[in-house]
C-alpha cells in the first residue's frame, strides 16, 4: 500500500534532524568531489532548505542547480543566488523536460520513498539525466555493523523503505544505469568509505552511476 502524499509530507516536515544535520554539508562536498570538469546543471533532490547546495557552491560557485523538494515550506526557504529554480514536487513525477541535468545529488533521500515508488523514482532520474550523466545517492546502510549488533534499524519516522547495497545496484542497472558503484559514506567514516568499501563497517553509503 502506498503511503499517501500527505502523509509523507507530514513525515518529512516532523523530521528535525535534516535541518541541524552537521554531517549534511560533508555529504554535499562528497557529491561535489565526484563531478566532472563540464558538471554545471545539477537537481539537488530533497533539497531541504538547501544547505546542501551552498556546500556545493562553496567548491564550485558556476554549478546550476535546481532545488527539489515535497515540502512546501522548505522550498520557499531556499535562498534564490545558491538554487536558480526551486521546484515543490514527488520524485516520480516532476514533469521536468528530458535530458535536463548533467548530474542528481539524492543525500539520504531514496529511504524517504514508498517502496512501491523506489523504481519509478529510479526512472524519472534517469529520464532527467542527459546522457552521460551522474548520478550521486546516499542512503542508510541496512547491514552497518553497529545497527545489526544493537538491533536498531533504518526504518522509521520519514524513512518508509530500506535499500541493501546489492539491491539498489540491481535496480539501476534494470532502469538502465551503468558503471555503478558502491562505496563507504558516514559521519566518521566518509574518507574511508572511498578506498574501502566494506560496506558493513558504514552507517550509509555512496551510490554512483552513470546514464550510458
Amino acid at each position: 500500500m502506498t503511503t499517501g502524499n500527505d502523509q509523507i509530507i507530514r513525515l518529512n516536515r516532523e523530521q528535525e534532524l535534516s535541518e541541524t544535520d552537521t554531517f549534511t554539508e560533508r555529504r554535499y562536498r562528497q557529491f561535489a568531489r565526484h563531478f566532472g570538469r563540464d558538471t554545471r546543471t545539477v537537481l539537488d533532490v530533497g533539497c531541504n532548505t538547501g544547505r546542501g547546495g551552498a556546500a556545493m557552491m562553496a567548491i564550485n560557485p558556476d554549478l546550476q542547480i535546481t532545488g527539489l523538494d515535497c515540502v512546501p515550506e522548505r522550498i520557499k526557504a531556499l535562498d534564490p543566488a545558491v538554487y536558480k529554480r526551486a521546484i515543490c514536487a514527488f520524485t516520480q513525477d516532476t514533469k521536468l523536460p528530458n535530458d535536463s541535468f548533467d548530474a542528481i545529488v539524492a543525500g539520504e533521500f531514496i529511504e524517504h520513498v514508498p517502496p512501491d515508488l523506489v523504481f519509478p523514482t529510479l526512472c524519472e532520474f534517469f529520464r532527467l539525466l542527459r546522457l552521460k550523466g551522474l548520478l550521486l545517492m546516499t542512503t542508510p546502510n541496512p547491514l552497518y555493523l553497529k545497527n545489526r549488533l544493537t538491533g536498531a534499524s533504518v526504518l522509521g519516522g520519514a524513512h518508509i523503505s530500506q535499500h541493501r547495497a546489492r539491491n539498489l545496484r540491481r535496480r539501476l542497472e534494470d532502469v538502465g544505469f551503468s558503471q555503478v558503484r558502491i562505496r563507504g559514506s558516514g559521519r566518521v567514516s566518509v574518507a574511508l568509505g572511498e578506498r574501502f568499501p566494506v560496506l558493513a563497517a558504514y552507517g550509509s553509503y555512496l551510490t554512483k552511476a552513470v546514464k550510458w
